[in-house]
């Protein structure tokens, strides 16, 4: 049974999720769905992208993120800095979060985790 090559990737800038979505996308075409574990992890000002809250930009995001998560992409979000968004003024509610996105309570510590879990780091 052949390995399956594990990556993640973070980000915590929102202006980087394209490139993000693009990466995770093209990675899983060159390899292919069944031989990649891809998770994305959010943390910082990146985890506003999981409202959809900036129109057209953040419908079509979304779906290139739901698309993604068909083929196996994991998309996971920070409690704290949703909780963060919130003191800052742009709360975002986890109960209204799409439904392929899994809150942790730390992104850095499952950053490491993963990576201890022999995930390749990046952040594009």
């Amino acid at each position: 049974m052949k390995k399956k090559l594990k990556v993640l990737f973070h980000i915590n800038e929102e202006s980087r999720w394209a490139v993000v979505l693009l990466n995770a996308f093209n990675f899983l075409m060159d390899i292919g769905e069944d031989n990649g574990d891809v998770v994305v992890i959010a943390n910082g000002p990146a985890v506003i992208a999981y409202a959809g809250s900036d129109g057209y930009i953040g419908s079509e995001r979304l779906k290139a993120m739901n698309e993604l998560s068909k083929k196996g992409v994991k998309f996971l979000a920070c409690r704290n800095a949703i909780n963060e968004m919130c003191s800052e003024g742009f709360c975002i509610e986890v109960n209204e979060l799409p439904s392929f996105v899994e809150i942790i309570p730390v992104g850095i510590t499952e950053i490491i985790k993963r990576q201890q879990g022999s995930y390749s780091y990046v952040k594009p």
